[in-house]
């Protein structure tokens, strides 16, 4: 194909997004042309164009380069890709106004709009993203689900808490915040020429709705503050949590904790986690039901799940407000001496926090409350609770819910072991040595079975690391004093 070919089928591709018209075709040629180095383009008529927006893409990056335009250097082509796919991205303003028509018709249409919108024009990295090995596990608690995502970009928990705290540095302040929309990107931050935010107004706030440029789940997306500021939990976060599910019926909704530590997000901006998703969690049953006496008409229980989970239903939303409310607020001041349960630290600031999980079932409204504790001791500077002790890697929102994505870097380490256990030359790191022998007393070894029981342990080990993030063990002693903490409610 010629580079006019892909010019015209490229503007042709743009014009059918909604931001331009065919009156704009020559405007929109010639802005590509200047963008690749060209001079000139041949005159072609359009036609049905039979590539995808990112091949288009790929071929005027080619030229391009070619025409010295842009060097092959991953920062400056990330940043001249996202100015390219801006030709094809509607402007904020259009964006927004075709997703309130979808979201006339229906709530699942608009973000199937905004959703295949941000496939097309590389603001979703689907090419990378889709780059995972992914394999169920089946446990005692139902199937987990475990990727190894290769585009993950993996962080200890000392290098999140210095992120949130350089994150006030710079424009935009963070990558959560709206100026985000357009903006350029520059070195160590990313470019977002094509990015786009669908506008949403919680109970009289403003607050931005955007997907997850490497998603680990289906439409992984976050909805954030307009205004940067920290994440805080209060009655107003539950009560914003249960607007957005009535807003978005389809989508799970959810936040990690509001302390450092036990939980792998961005505690500078205040935001929620979403997606159309059902995770294992979701499909757990609940153990044990209790009462809680100010909500009659309400369903409550303890969910049968490695971590410490309560879980609300009710068909009034504001029953769950405050009920999650009252449990967060005797959560965070708990003391069990009996159980080694301690709210403050010597600092005097609360240890305790929780994750919540809100989504639709029917006409009932159904909360998830993950009880967590960021207390740390002599031998877990980084925490008692939220570490994989295997791996040395904190708990984001999803991996709490059962879908664990684990470093990339054990992509490679596992293909060691492999190699390790079937006798082969291998390069295995000493780290995983202990747990390498364990699994060649356990089991026999060949080609035909090393893949499913290697993954099968890994398995084994993602529930150790879900059970060691429990603050009330699986175990006698654990479940009564789970149990004295319900009884405090």
């Amino acid at each position: 194909m010629s580079i006019s070919q892909t010019i015209t089928d490229f503007v042709t591709v743009a014009i059918q997004a909604g931001g331009w018209m065919e009156l704009d075709r020559l405007y929109l040629q010639n802005r590509v042309l200047a963008m690749i180095g060209e001079e000139s383009l041949e005159s072609i008529s359009p036609t049905i164009v039979t590539k995808t927006s990112l091949e288009l893409l790929d071929e005027l990056v080619v030229q391009a380069i070619k025409n010295g335009k842009v060097k092959a250097e991953p920062e400056e082509l990330a940043i001249f890709k996202a100015q390219i796919m801006d030709f094809l991205t509607p402007p904020p303003s259009v964006v927004n106004a075709l997703f309130a028509q979808h979201y006339e018709k229906d709530p699942a249409d608009a973000t199937d709009y905004f959703h295949k919108l941000t496939q097309e024009n590389d603001s979703i990295k689907t090419r990378t993203s889709a780059k995972k090995s992914v394999f169920p596990v089946e446990t005692e608690y139902g199937q987990l689900e475990i990727t190894i995502n290769l585009s993950r970009s993996d962080k200890s928990p000392h290098q999140l808490a210095s992120a949130d705290q350089d994150s006030h540095v710079g424009y935009p302040k963070c990558v959560f915040c709206m100026e985000n929309e357009g903006y350029k990107g520059r070195t160590n931050y990313p470019a977002k020429t094509n990015h786009r935010i669908i506008r949403m107004n919680l109970n009289g706030e403003s607050w931005g709705f955007q997907y997850s440029s490497h998603p680990d789940y289906n439409e992984q997306s976050i909805i954030f503050s307009e205004e940067h500021r920290p994440m805080v939990i209060s009655k107003e976060t539950f009560r914003r949590l249960m607007k957005i599910v009535e807003v978005l019926p389809h989508y799970f909704v959810g936040f990690n904790e509001d302390v450092p530590i036990v939980g792998e997000t961005t505690l500078t901006h205040d935001h929620y986690q979403a997606g159309r998703h059902a995770f294992p969690l979701e499909k757990a049953e609940i153990e044990q039901y209790f009462e809680l006496s100010d909500f009659p008409l309400m369903n409550a229980g303890t969910v049968k799940w490695p971590m410490s989970v309560i879980r609300l239903q009710s068909p009034n939303s504001e029953d769950l407000v405050e009920a999650a409310t009252l449990i967060f607020e005797k959560w965070r001041n708990y003391f069990d001496k009996t159980g080694s349960i301690q709210a403050f630290s010597k600092e005097e600031a609360s240890q305790h926090s929780i994750a919540a999980i809100a989504r639709r079932k029917g006409q009932l409204f159904e909360l998830d409350l993950v009880l967590r504790d960021n207390k740390v001791s002599d031998d877990y500077q980084e925490g008692i609770f939220p570490l994989y002790k295997e791996i040395q890697q904190n708990l984001s929102l999803a991996e709490v819910m059962g879908l664990v994505s684990l470093p990339s870097y054990l992509n490679d380490e596992l293909q060691e072991v492999e190699k390790y256990v079937l006798e082969q030359e291998n390069q295995m790191t000493d780290c995983h040595k202990s747990w390498a022998d364990q699994l060649k007393e356990m089991y026999s070894f060949d080609e035909k079975n090393i893949k499913e029981i290697i993954q099968k342990a890994v398995g084994e080990n993602v529930v150790h690391a879900l059970t060691d993030a429990s603050v009330y063990k699986r175990i006698p002693e654990g479940q009564a004093a789970f149990k004295r903490f319900i009884d405090s409610l």
